[in-house]
């Protein structure tokens, strides 16, 4: 059956990424853009986001609010699948690891919607990633990234880069913590959505887009704002901690259910 999934799924992706192609060529350049009251990532990004998770039977569940305009959200990071889920309810710049520039579909529509690269490892990357999510914060954009540094498999919540939230701070903006995780349909943990250690895009690629139905849910902490804390390693430590009270708590009334 997965197999079978595969021969529909696959030309529809192809159909989709050649949908988005056309749509930014169309709709994200310089002519266009003066039609427009405002910039059209503002729908397109989200409208291509909410297709490619349908192509990939994923659902999205959404619990809280995301805070409009300016602010710094910050997440648990899982999967690739993270920056879609994310950006199908809300437009955001996201903070990425460079490789995922190079990535396959995902690397593509990542750098439409004005993700901000950054190469491990270089202090002098850092400071420009840091100055770059700065000025979107002040002009008004919403930025996301994820503070642990790399996906992990789920079981627990990394430690938070205090680093990171100096933006929040020079910017002057509040920061949101958002707990996600993924499901079975039962409510179950789903474990396969996650990357597993050493695996490669293209293969959690495939295997999720052949599993029948995936559920993703999103839940947008209390946020904190960022004058009122004692710097950003607070910052960091109250943003992870209230991630996993959400999902501690999520997990117990699943098991009270």
């Amino acid at each position: 059956m997965r197999y079978l999934r595969l021969t529909y799924r696959l030309p529809l992706l192809l159909l989709h990424v050649i949908a988005g192609v056309l749509a930014a060529i169309a709709l994200l350049n310089p002519l266009t853009r003066r039609l427009f009251r405002s910039a059209p990532e503002g729908w397109l990004i989200p409208w291509w986001s909410r297709w490619m998770l349908r192509v990939f039977g994923i659902h999205v569940r959404v619990a809280g609010e995301p805070l409009a305009g300016a602010a710094l959200h910050v997440a648990n990071h899982l999967s690739w699948v993270d920056i879609v889920v994310l950006h199908s309810v809300k437009l955001m710049a996201f903070v990425a690891k460079d490789e995922i520039r190079r990535w396959p579909l995902v690397g593509w529509m990542a750098s439409r919607a004005g993700t901000i690269y950054h190469r491990r490892g270089s202090p002098h990357s850092l400071r420009m990633v840091s100055d770059t999510m700065t000025r979107r914060l002040e002009t008004g954009f919403a930025v996301a990234l994820f503070p642990e540094g790399r996906a992990g498999a789920g079981e627990t919540v990394l430690t938070f880069h205090g680093r990171l939230f100096q933006c929040a701070l020079s910017a002057g903006v509040p920061v949101q913590p958002v707990a996600l995780r993924y499901l079975e349909d039962d409510g179950s943990v789903n474990t396969l959505t996650p990357f597993r250690r050493g695996e490669s895009f293209l293969v959690n690629l495939f295997r999720v887009l052949s599993r029948r139905r995936t559920i993703a849910e999103l839940r947008f902490c209390a946020p904190l704002e960022s004058k009122d804390t004692g710097g950003r390693r607070v910052l960091a430590r109250e943003s992870r901690q209230r991630i996993v009270s959400v999902l501690a708590q999520a997990g117990r009334n699943r098991t009270s259910n």
